[in-house]
């Protein structure tokens, strides 16, 4: 069994779960794809499920999104202790289809196991809304690739690595009046394409620092609709395939998440993931995002 699902599996068996309770609905966040709570692309300073002070919560999730071109699977776990440690794993699975048939590799899939953990550092995004001062939390996560038979060219001609860190702070306020989540991400990484397609590149890039955003609206305490927008790194640009072969595009997307109770949530979502490997497929990939969240 692989090592990320030994520890999903071991999250979901901790003893004492907190009971769905004084947290407001969707005030945990939604599993982002890297498996932090959060929103659908990004994480937020919240630590997932409904756990408090003195509880340990879970969460569970399959994610899917679909564009014109490429198909990616997401699913995970998430363990939070008293509100102030968040634990996650997630899996992913990109199927190319046939868009690197002209590499020589049709029908590949590129996988991607990620272990993460968040602490929060300090604020309350929802009590202290009397205030401006939002949660702040910083996180990590370890992200592993295996790019099966792309890997001699991802990991040979183009540098990339097969594994890499992301380091981030993140900045979360819910303003209770009017309704409104703001949360602004500042994410230290090497990621190409969050990491699938390995991390830095043969210019030697270090570590950059690339902002992101959520704004979310309550409609009502069980629907939540909102914006994203991450940033990316473009290490590949300048690559051995020639300038642009290998371009990336900043992230977006529009989304609205839905809980009809405190142990389930849905999220569905148009996405922007801009040009994947332009020189094989050059149209823009856009699509649908659906997600399921369980809450225990």
């Amino acid at each position: 069994m692989h090592r990320p699902l030994l520890l999903l599996a071991a999250l979901l068996a901790a003893p004492a779960f907190a009971q769905p309770g004084s947290k407001l609905l969707l005030t945990g966040g939604v599993s982002s794809i890297d498996g932090a709570a959060g929103g659908g692309l990004t994480p937020w300073a919240l630590t997932g499920s409904y756990a408090t002070a003195g509880e340990v919560g879970g969460t569970a999730f399959v994610t899917r999104a679909s564009t014109g071109d490429y198909g990616l699977w997401t699913y995970g776990a998430a363990l939070s202790v008293h509100d102030r440690v968040e634990f996650s794993v997630a899996r992913q699975d990109l199927d190319t289809r046939d868009n690197l048939a002209p590499l020589g590799l049709p029908g590949l899939h590129l996988k991607q196991d990620i272990v993460a953990a968040k602490l929060r550092l300090a604020g309350d995004a929802v009590l202290d809304s009397d205030t401006l001062m939002p949660q702040l939390a910083i996180g990590i996560e370890h992200k592993r690739t295996h790019a099966g038979a792309l890997g001699p060219t991802l990991f040979g001609p183009l540098g990339a690595k097969a594994s890499g860190t992301d380091f981030y702070v993140s900045a979360t306020k819910l303003l209770l009046a009017e309704g409104v989540l703001v949360n602004l991400t500042l994410r230290a990484t090497k990621a190409n394409q969050n990491g699938l397609l390995g991390f830095g590149g043969a210019q030697g890039r270090g570590m950059r620092l690339q902002p992101e955003l959520s704004i979310a609206k309550l409609l009502s305490s069980q629907l939540a609709v909102g914006v994203e927008f991450r940033a990316k790194p473009d290490n590949l640009h300048d690559s051995v395939l020639g300038a642009g072969a290998l371009a990336e595009d900043d992230w977006k997307d529009v989304f609205i998440a839905w809980a009809p109770s405190k142990r389930v949530s849905v999220t569905a979502a148009w996405v922007d993931l801009g040009h994947i490997a332009p020189a094989v497929q050059p149209r823009r990939q856009t699509g649908a995002y659906l997600s399921a969240q369980f809450a225990f």
